[in-house]
């Protein structure tokens, strides 16, 4: 299995780079690799540069021995605020990141847990909602931990698990969501905040090269305003991780979307403006967040013990939102369109809440 590797330095904008067979000069020993979580005052100090200076051919190494789990087929560097983009099967929107993490989406199958045993992962940690596919990860030797977040951002206990997580557990640690494009890159920045001496700058850098939406600012403020813990906040946290933590309920989740849908009538009122009551919200915003509820709703077979009707339900919601999404989106970028196709949306939307909430509520 070959990797094809670019570099992102989010200081120089970014440089395509092709990596040697070898690094003249050094060892190549998985002792010098370490863990990807260090108490944030020793980062970057001159005895940890060999740790991120390291740099072997993955695909040559792996062609010639066929070894697994040798962390050595990763490389990093010693500058915070950079990381490579990575081509394995199995696995999308691959990135390692300067710290000795890695990003990317949920693995498929044997395929992408073999592309991360290759590469020596040891931990992963998902934040998706989903439950992780925990007896494919012990198969491959592989820990699983479960910190499910949402679209919103993260909270203060949760980003102290996280990078609690990271700092404790055996490395090289991946961090993947479903897609890899929003939550996960999201968790990864702030593991590099706290751990590896990563700006909020930077971190902001990586969830643009990542794919993060914007429409999620949410996901960016987790990033923009995260105070790294102290070593005494972190000695303090637990770290009885668990592999399937218990996800929200149908109920949680439809408080959820009870809230941002009352947000997006007052919107409708307004003609889908702005207003100063919702300083930090927007029609687009708002609609993809409800469309995410409804999607995660359904793939996370939230109250599926109702049947196969039930979850039918939940895709037919799914799709009158997304379509409301789309037209929103289009009021936003030609905003002297007609409000008809945006208002026909809702009412879509509400009228297929009506519906279900007939069926299996009221």
């Amino acid at each position: 299995m070959g990797q094809s590797w670019v570099e992102f330095d989010t200081t120089s904008g970014g440089r395509d780079f092709v990596p040697p067979l070898a690094e003249p000069g050094l060892e190549p020993a998985a002792e010098n690799i370490g863990r990807p979580g260090f108490r944030k005052e020793t980062w970057g100090h001159s005895n940890l540069k060999p740790l991120w200076k390291k740099l072997l051919a993955g695909s040559a190494l792996l062609a010639l021995t066929g070894c697994v789990g040798n962390r050595d087929h990763l490389s990093n560097t010693s500058q915070a605020g950079t990381f490579r983009r990575l081509e394995g099967a199995g696995i999308e929107n691959f990135y390692l990141l300067g710290s000795g993490v890695l990003s990317g989406s949920s693995p498929e199958g044997d395929t992408g847990f073999e592309t991360l045993c290759h590469l020596g992962v040891k931990t992963l940690l998902s934040v998706d909602g989903a439950a992780p596919l925990t007896d494919l990860a012990a198969k491959h030797g592989l820990r699983y931990v479960h910190i499910p977040i949402g679209y919103g951002g993260i909270s203060p206990t949760k980003a102290l698990m996280i990078v609690k997580a990271a700092q404790t557990l055996p490395g090289p640690i991946f961090v993947h969501c479903h897609h890899g494009l929003h939550r996960g890159p999201v968790a990864a920045a702030i593991i590099c905040e706290g751990l590896a001496g990563w700006t909020p700058e930077q971190g902001e850098a990586w969830l643009r090269t990542a794919g993060t939406s914007t429409n999620y600012p949410g996901l960016y403020r987790t990033v923009r305003d995260f105070i790294p813990p102290t070593a005494i906040e972190l000695r303090r946290a637990p770290k009885n991780f668990v592999s399937r933590a218990r996800t929200p309920s149908l109920v949680n989740t439809m408080v959820q979307i009870d809230e941002h849908f009352d947000v997006l009538e007052a919107f409708q009122k307004a003609g889908f403006k702005l207003l100063p009551e919702h300083p930090d919200a927007t029609p687009v915003n708002e609609s993809l967040i409800l469309r995410e509820l409804f999607r995660e709703a359904h793939r996370t077979r939230q109250d599926g013990e109702r049947g196969d009707k039930f979850l039918a339900e939940l895709v037919k919601a799914e799709t009158t939102a997304n379509d409301f999404h789309l037209r929103i989106q289009e009021l936003a970028s030609n905003p002297a369109l007609p409000l008809q196709a945006a208002e026909s949306a809702f009412q879509n939307v509400s009228r297929t809440c009506i519906a279900c909430h007939k069926a299996y509520r009221d």
